[in-house]
C-alpha cells in the first residue's frame, strides 16, 4: 500500500479504526449474470481493486447480497493475489439479504430482494434473510467462507428487520463480535427512530453498539440531514454514505446520464421520484465549479461530499483505473465556501427514499 499517493485516513466514528477517506464499493464487482448487467466481472475487478489498494485505499465494501457472494468472493481473492496486508485492509460487508440459489444452467434466484417475504419462502429461503440470530450467524460463517477469512472488520446491518426483536439482533450482533468473527458493527438505510431502539437496546445491556451508518446522501438528496445525521453526531457514529454522485447523475451533464448501461437501467429507480428541475440546476452548478476548476465534475461532487463535517468516507464505485485517480484528487480538493454554498442554495426537500419499508 502506498503511503505516498495522497491518500488521507480517519477514525471511523469514535472508534479507533483507521479508514481512508474514500470507500470503494464492491457493488460494483461481481458476475453479470445476476441483477446488475453493467458489473465488473473478476478478471477485470482483481487489478482494480489492487490500484485501489497501491493507492492507499485501505476500506472496501461489499454484502452477501451483491451478486448473491460473488462480490465477496472477488474482494476476498484481491486481498490473496496480491498479498495485501491484512492489518491496513478494511473489509466490511453486510447481514440482511438473501443470497441466491444457484439453479439449473448456473443461473441465480434473482431478483430476490424484489420480492416480497412470502413469495422468497415459497421458493426455500426460510429464515435465509432478515436480522434473526440464526441467520445472522449463518452469514457471517458464509460471508467468511465467500471472502476466505477469519474475520470480518465491520459488519453492517444492510436493513432494519420489523420482524425480527431488537433485543435478539443486537444480542447476535454482540456475540459475533465476542466470537472474534467480527471486529465491529455498523447499520445502514433505516430511520432515525430505529437507529435509537437498536443503539438503546445495546447501551441498556451492555452490548456491541454501531459504528457507522451506511446511508444515502449526496448534493441531490439531503434528507438524512434531518433526524438521521443528528442522532449519528449524538452517538459518535461515523457516516459512510452509499451513492455520493446519485448513480452517476453527478459526474456528467444531466442530459448525458442515461447514456451508460448503469445510468440507463438504474438512474429511473433512483430517488423514485422524476427528476426535478432543482437536480438538473444542482448538476448545472457543478458543471459550472469544474469547468472554472478545470476538473471533472466527479471530483467537484465527492469533494462536496467530503466538506461536509459529518462525512467520514463516501462510498463510490471504482469501474476503472480513472475513477480511482478521480478518487485520490477529490480528497485534496477543496471546494470553496462560496461555491459549497452555491450548491447547497438549489436544494429542494425530497421525499424519504433509500429506507426498506
Amino acid at each position: 500500500m502506498s503511503t505516498t499517493s495522497g491518500m488521507k485516513y480517519t477514525n471511523l466514528g469514535q472508534s479507533g479504526l483507521r479508514v481512508s477517506r474514500v470507500c470503494v464499493g464492491c457493488m460494483s464487482y461481481g458476475d453479470r449474470r445476476g441483477r446488475y448487467p453493467w458489473c465488473i466481472e473478476e478478471q477485470d475487478a482483481l487489478p482494480i481493486l489492487q490500484y485501489c489498494y497501491e493507492s492507499g485505499i485501505n476500506f472496501f465494501d461489499t454484502a452477501n447480497g451483491y451478486s448473491n457472494g460473488v462480490s465477496e468472493e472477488i474482494l476476498g481473492k484481491a486481498i490473496r493475489k496480491y498479498n495485501w496486508r491484512r492489518e491496513n485492509v478494511v473489509i466490511a460487508t453486510k447481514v440482511w439479504a438473501p443470497v441466491g440459489f444457484r439453479n439449473e444452467g448456473d443461473k441465480w434466484d434473482d431478483p430476490l430482494l424484489l420480492m416480497s417475504v412470502d413469495e422468497r419462502e415459497r421458493k426455500g429461503y426460510i429464515n435465509m434473510f432478515g436480522l434473526s440470530r440464526k441467520h445472522i450467524l449463518d452469514s457471517v460463517d458464509a460471508s467468511l467462507k465467500r471472502l476466505n477469512q477469519e474475520y470480518i472488520d465491520l459488519l453492517q446491518i444492510h436493513r432494519f428487520d420489523p420482524r425480527t426483536p431488537v433485543k435478539e439482533t443486537m444480542e447476535a450482533l454482540h456475540d459475533v463480535v465476542k466470537s472474534g468473527k467480527v471486529r465491529y458493527i455498523g447499520a445502514s438505510s433505516m430511520f432515525a427512530h430505529e437507529l435509537l431502539e437498536m443503539q438503546y437496546t445495546a447501551r441498556l445491556h451492555g452490548w456491541t453498539e454501531f459504528i457507522s451508518m451506511q446511508n444515502l446522501h449526496n448534493a441531490v438528496y439531503r434528507e438524512e440531514e434531518r433526524e438521521m445525521i443528528p442522532s449519528l453526531k449524538k452517538f459518535g457514529m461515523g457516516m459512510i454514505p452509499w451513492s455520493p454522485v446519485a448513480m452517476g447523475f453527478l459526474t456528467r451533464p444531466h442530459a448525458q446520464v442515461n447514456e451508460t448501461v448503469r445510468g440507463s437501467t438504474m438512474q429511473g429507480a433512483f430517488l423514485r421520484n422524476e427528476l426535478q428541475e432543482s437536480d438538473k440546476l444542482i448538476n448545472e452548478k457543478i458543471e459550472e465549479i469544474a469547468k472554472k476548476r478545470g476538473v471533472s465534475m466527479a471530483i467537484v461532487a465527492v469533494a462536496w461530499s467530503l466538506s461536509k463535517p459529518f462525512m467520514t468516507s463516501p462510498i463510490l464505485g471504482m469501474n476503472k483505473k480513472e475513477r480511482v485517480d478521480e478518487a485520490i484528487a477529490a480528497v485534496n480538493f477543496d471546494l470553496t465556501e462560496e461555491e459549497i454554498e452555491s450548491i447547497d442554495d438549489l436544494y429542494v426537500p425530497k421525499k424519504v427514499t433509500g429506507i426498506a419499508v
